[in-house]
């Protein structure tokens, strides 16, 4: 969600890609009707696994609740991170998962502002 809010919020000024520590199979069929109701479609999307390599080309990583489970690590520790702490929506019902979708919009909208006001002074 947050990957394609970024991107289709910043119009190219910026990147964002979405990667994971352990990805799914396949998305989130929930996250893919939610994000439809935002007019996004990610149906065809799949899930990524994080590489060093994106970690080393990045200039900003940032994590939604990484190792959040007791006793969980999360590889991605082992760099400057910011973490959103955002609740992982599988098996959430709808309004659950809509409710993490609008916070990741917020959040995304904020991130986009301060990146672009970085950028222009």
């Amino acid at each position: 969600m947050a990957e394609s809010f970024f991107n289709k919020l910043a119009k190219g000024r910026a990147l964002a890609i979405s990667a994971g520590t352990q990805p799914a199979d396949c998305i989130n069929p929930v996250v893919v009707q939610v994000m439809k109701e935002a007019e996004i479609d990610i149906t065809n999307r799949k899930p990524r696994a994080l590489t060093k390599e994106m970690i080393l080309q990045a200039d900003r990583m940032i994590t939604m609740g990484c190792g959040a489970d007791a006793g969980a690590v999360c590889p991605a520790r082992m760099f400057k991170t910011e973490d959103w702490a955002l609740d992982d929506p599988h098996n959430k019902p709808i309004e659950q998962v809509r409710k993490i979708r609008d916070e990741i919009l917020r959040r995304v909208s904020g991130l986009i502002d301060e990146i672009i006001y970085c950028q222009e002074t």
